[in-house]
C-alpha cells in the first residue's frame, strides 16, 4: 500500500520512510546526529576505566611476571653475545630494569615502577590529545546550532 504521490512532482521512497527529497526524486542526504550532552561523559567514564585497569595490571599483576630473560636477552645469550652487552646511559635512573631503585621488595618496586610508568604515558598522551584537539578546533569553523523553537 502506497501513499498519496507528492505534487511537486518529485518521487516518493519506495521503502516506506519519508526521506526528504531536492525536488529532483533523489533522496537528501540524512545529516549525523549531533553528539548528546551524555557523549563526553561517556568518554570520560570510558577513559577512567581504562586508566583503573591500567593501573591494576601495572601495580598488581606485573608482579607475577616471569624473571626469566626477555626474548631479546635470551636470544643474546643462545647466540653468545649477552656478555658483550654495555650498561646504558639510563642504567642509573630510578626506573632503570623495570623497578624503582631503593626500594628492597621487588614486587613492590616493580608495581610501583608500574604505575609510574602509567601515569607517565597517560600524562604524555593526553596533553598530546589535548593539543591536538585544540588545533583542530581552531581550525575547524564553528557552525551555529539550529534554533529550537519558533524565536
Amino acid at each position: 500500500m502506497t501513499g498519496p504521490a507528492p505534487t511537486d512532482g518529485s518521487a516518493a521512497p519506495t521503502d516506506g520512510s519519508a526521506a526528504p527529497t531536492d525536488g529532483s526524486g533523489a533522496r537528501q542526504a540524512e545529516q549525523p546526529a549531533a553528539p548528546t550532552a551524555s557523549t563526553p561523559r561517556r568518554n570520560t567514564v570510558f577513559v577512567m576505566l581504562g586508566l583503573l585497569v591500567a593501573f591494576l595490571l601495572a601495580g598488581f599483576v606485573s608482579g607475577y611476571a616471569s624473571s626469566s630473560p626477555d626474548g631479546l636477552e635470551k636470544v643474546a645469550q643462545d647466540k653468545g653475545f649477552s656478555q658483550q652487552a654495555e650498561e646504558h646511559s639510563f642504567a642509573d635512573w630510578p626506573l632503570a630494569d623495570y623497578a624503582v631503585s631503593g626500594i628492597a621488595n621487588e614486587r613492590l618496586a616493580g608495581g610501583l615502577a608500574g604505575v609510574i610508568g602509567v601515569s607517565i604515558a597517560y600524562a604524555v598522551g593526553g596533553a598530546i590529545g589535548l593539543a591536538v584537539r585544540a588545533r583542530w578546533r581552531a581550525a575547524t569553523p564553528r557552525r551555529r546550532p539550529d534554533r529550537v523553537g519558533g524565536g
